[in-house]
């Protein structure tokens, strides 16, 4: 039987920390689906880095999602991947998205966390202390506020968390979070 992974994003998600993972894991052979806070086609959006002090932002592809948080029966998933981009800023606020991701931990499934998809975990704070993850860099404060260690490397693991830098961190990202799947 097939593993079941479920992504979590909105709109404003990274383009690129949506679309790679998600055919990452069809690659595999994984069921994946996407849960936004309604059933639509999300708008991604493009981050680079080009010698300002912060990210550049284009608008990038569309994306549907398949289920609204709302709908979301976490029990069913095997996994969890949280893509960054400025999607979960406000993803967070949704009354749903606690309790689908306190359910990962809880189970000890994998969680995958990229770039700013750190501002989701501190909504399962309980979970978070403790622990140690990188993120982008902006978000190291929220890491810590949350009870967190920041982790200067751009990937890391610990226990059933998969923790990204950005983008540029993808491969490295998503052969953990395979190999944690794979378990």
């Amino acid at each position: 039987m097939s593993k079941k992974v479920l992504m979590i994003a909105g709109d404003a998600v990274e383009a690129l920390e949506i679309y790679y993972p998600y055919f990452r894991c069809l690659e595999e052979g994984y069921e994946v689906k996407i849960a936004a806070p309604s059933k639509k086609k999300l708008q991604t959006v493009v981050h680079d880095f080009i010698g300002w002090d912060t990210y550049t932002e284009s608008k990038g592809y569309l994306i549907e999602s398949q289920l609204a948080f709302e709908e979301v029966n976490p029990e069913e998933f095997d996994g969890l991947i949280i893509p960054g981009g400025r999607a979960p800023e406000y993803i967070r606020l949704n009354e749903n998205v606690p309790r689908i991701v306190a359910h990962f931990f809880e189970a000890n499934k994998p969680v995958g966390a990229i770039c700013h998809a750190s501002l989701v975990l501190t909504t399962v704070r309980q979970y978070l202390e403790g622990r140690e993850l990188t993120a982008y860099i902006a978000c190291k404060p929220d890491v810590e506020a949350a009870g967190a260690t920041y982790i200067e490397n751009t990937l890391h693991v610990d226990g059933n968390l998969v923790s990204g830098h950005a983008w540029p961190d993808l491969p490295g990202f998503m052969r953990e979070f395979i190999k944690q799947l794979n378990r």
